[in-house]
């Protein structure tokens, strides 16, 4: 959903499992918290506090 991002929770080559909380987003004057959806190693992290995100946008890689 569009929102914007308040607060990443993990670092590039941070260990993660499905389920870890990676980062908070405000969308619709609400505070969501996004889960990761696998297990591995965060890759890349494509966004910082603030930024504005939209629908399908990849905001963290978990390779």
């Amino acid at each position: 959903m569009p929102g914007k991002v308040l607060d990443v929770k993990v670092a590039v080559g941070a260990a993660v499992k499905a389920g870890d909380l990676v980062l908070m987003l405000e969308a619709m004057k609400m505070e969501n918290e996004i889960f990761a959806t696998s297990s591995g190693t965060v890759k890349e992290v494509r966004v910082r506090s603030g930024d504005a995100v939209n629908t399908g946008d990849v905001m963290i890689v978990i390779g």
